[in-house]
């Protein structure tokens, strides 16, 4: 008969008792895992990467084409005129004594010239990669109807035949002002457009646009009107 062992007591040895396998893998591989996790937050290892590291993604809309379209129209310069039209009416074969008609007429009034915003699309906006740059492309500067200013025109004078101031003392002839307030009009946006707003209007609304995308972040901002 095999003897039991026994210690230096002489009291019998207890067995070992072993951490079973589904126990040990767990607790093995989470130990492991703290240790890879600690050594790249704390760069213990250079060359291993941080699970921790931050990397930033621009999603942002397209800020330049709404902000842009919000303007719709940018009313950018306005003139004030005033013109002298000088209307004769003569007759064929009369004298302008006994038929004809001659008016000196002053008009005054404003025109104002405008770039439309409302139709640009995202064909005519470019943004650089970096968003630091954009280019813009807008339609040339329009001008706007000719607000005449009925407080400031008026008949300055008139020279009538005979027949033509007996015809005005039985009826008004309204035909005839409205035809001197349409002239005005048309020689005041003839001479708006001698003066040049709309470059004057271009000029004013590539100096907003640019001044407004500079305050967005933009450092070069590039606007070209055509069309």
């Amino acid at each position: 008969m095999t003897p039991r062992s026994t210690d230096t007591a002489g009291a019998p040895a207890r067995p070992t008792r072993r951490v079973p396998w589904y126990v040990a893998v767990p607790v093995t591989l989470a130990v492991i895992a703290a240790l890879f996790l600690a050594a790249a937050r704390f760069d213990w290892l250079p060359g291993l990467p941080n699970p921790f590291a931050e990397t930033t993604h621009d999603r942002s809309g397209p800020a330049v084409l709404r902000s842009v379209q919000d303007l719709s129209r940018y009313d950018a310069a306005d003139g004030d005129f005033q013109v002298v039209v000088d209307l004769d009416k003569e007759a064929r074969f009369l004298p302008s004594f006994l038929l004809g008609n001659r008016t000196l007429y002053v008009g005054t009034g404003t025109v104002e010239s405008y770039v439309d915003l409302g139709h640009l699309d995202a064909r005519g906006v470019t943004v650089s990669a970096d968003r630091r740059s954009a280019t813009l492309r807008l339609p040339h500067a329009r001008l706007d109807r000719t607000s005449l200013d009925p407080a400031h025109s008026y008949v300055f004078a008139q020279q009538r035949g005979f027949f033509d101031r007996v015809g005005s003392f039985f009826s008004d002839n309204p035909g005839s002002q409205q035809q001197l307030e349409e002239l005005a009009a048309q020689r005041i946006q003839d001479a708006a457009r001698a003066a040049k707003l709309q470059q004057r209007a271009e000029q004013n609304t590539r100096g907003m646009l640019q001044g407004m995308l500079h305050a967005l972040g933009f450092s070069t901002v590039t606007v070209v009107f055509s069309g």
